[in-house]
């Protein structure tokens, strides 16, 4: 019995989505609820389930298209009734070179300049490949059964097979655990043939090697070229929605920005001394991004005008503190947003901030996750620039940018009035705020809050 694949409404202000691409070819078997396709909406990027087991019969929106919701995007046949693709079905996956030319353009990480305070850097690592096959031809030559368990897409697999990857020890972000393209580039570039193995804490149970270093080592890792010079690329439907986005912030909030630099040497002293004791207690990274968050929150409170937005010739002052945190995607930006972080503890909000960040680079975040910020927080300090002047989140009326953190020399003054130099652990943060209804004033009194609550933090990080 056919089944009709429909295009999600993922939100209840949302109309219409873009079919990004397409998991399964025509003529592929599907399981139900196995990733059928990718969508991509003004709030958020999502991979959609196959509504029931069979074969794809027929695909009838092609990539790259924008429809309605409910629309008919594809066919699903029962299970047994495999039909050849119709000649103009468009396949799901481009030819491999392309592909990997293209995901090969998300692929390479970004190498800090700086301590990372959004919890990129704190992020699990990527397990190791601790077993590499004897030989190139079998390695990637599993079951049907074993696929599915793996969850990977044929292109996935046939890359792995052509740089001997065992697709068991590859980390998958998508749904459900799928190894995507983006997965396996990253990690055949982070641990091409005949690297060493990964530290003993791999995610997964770890085999011995079976192939001598030699032979792991005359496996090529995939080229991954960029984009070639003179080339018109289409924005995304993300990258055209952001673009979209901020000018309509910039039309509508009057910008101001305001930097201030903040002493972090006791938070990274007692980062430093308690990093592995709240790991292990908690279970989860200890990142910069929370001690930012209470120091936030602790200045929304002296300041509840920065956690406001303007509604006609009205000013409504938010009860909750739904925090914003800017998370950087190879494919562009979104900002899942903390509901309540007032109402968090300092782990709990450790726990929030690395869940959606995790989420939001796996594509697995809710419309409903993206929406209801009162503030938000970015920070591009990570690559290492002193400071940046932010853009507003509409309908938000306050910004808060981190800089890098540095080692400078400070001059400080002892408890009998001499100056000293110190060296000191400086971030500069940067406010941008709208001045149609926050002063200068009302700005910098909300930063020194947030500042001296860094600079005296006395809180019990749990």
């Amino acid at each position: 019995m056919p089944t009709d694949i429909i295009m999600p409404q993922m939100g209840e202000s949302i109309f219409e989505g873009t079919l990004t691409k397409w998991l399964k070819k025509p003529g592929d078997k599907v399981q139900r609820d196995e990733p059928l396709f990718e969508i991509s909406t003004d709030k958020v990027d999502a991979e959609i389930p196959a509504p029931a087991s069979g074969v794809l019969k027929e695909v009838k929106v092609k990539e790259g298209t924008t429809v309605q919701v409910n629309t008919v995007v594809g066919v699903i046949d029962g299970e047994g009734t495999a039909a050849a693709a119709p000649p103009s079905a468009q396949p799901a996956n481009p030819e491999p070179a392309k592909a990997a030319s293209a995901a090969s353009t998300n692929g390479p990480s970004r190498p800090p300049a700086a301590p990372q305070a959004d919890g990129s850097d704190e992020t699990e690592t990527e397990s190791a490949p601790a077993a590499q096959a004897s030989q190139s031809s079998n390695v990637t030559e599993i079951s049907r059964g074993e696929a599915e368990r793996v969850r990977s897409s044929p292109l996935v697999r046939k890359i792995a097979k052509e740089n001997n990857v065992d697709l068991g020890q590859v980390p998958g972000t998508g749904m459900a655990g799928r190894i995507t393209k983006e997965d396996i580039l990253g990690f055949i570039q982070k641990y091409p043939a005949g690297a060493p193995q990964a530290p003993a804490q791999t995610a997964r149970p770890a085999a011995a090697p079976s192939a001598p270093a030699a032979q792991m080592a005359a496996a090529p890792a995939p080229a991954l070229p960029a984009p070639t010079p003179g080339e018109v690329v289409p924005m995304t439907k993300m990258r055209s929605i952001i673009a979209q986005r901020m000018i309509e912030s910039k039309h509508t909030s009057a910008h101001v920005h305001t930097v201030f630099k903040v002493d972090m040497t006791r938070i990274v002293k007692l980062r430093d001394r308690e990093r592995s004791k709240f790991e292990a207690r908690n279970g989860v990274k200890l990142t910069y991004m929370p001690f930012i968050g209470r120091a936030v929150v602790a200045g929304i409170k002296q300041m509840p005008i920065v956690n406001s937005s303007v509604e006609g010739d009205s000013i409504r002052y938010h009860k909750n503190v739904n925090i914003g945190i800017a998370v950087a995607l190879d494919w562009g930006l979104i900002v899942p947003v903390v509901k309540q972080a007032e109402e968090r503890s300092f782990v709990g909000l450790q726990r929030a901030i690395n869940d959606v960040a995790e989420r939001a680079r796996g594509k697995k975040l809710l419309p409903d996750e993206v929406q209801g910020g009162t503030f938000t927080i970015t920070n591009p300090g990570i690559f290492g620039p002193q400071f940046g002047t932010p853009i507003i989140m509409q309908p938000q009326v306050a910004i808060l940018g981190m800089g890098g953190l540095f080692k400078e020399p400070v001059v400080i003054t002892d408890k009998e009035g001499n100056d000293l130099i110190a060296i000191r652990s400086i971030i500069r943060l940067t406010l941008g705020y709208d001045h149609r209804i926050i002063d200068g004033a009302d700005a910098d009194k909300f930063m020194v809050a947030v500042r001296s609550y860094l600079e005296n933090w006395s809180e019990d990080i749990g």
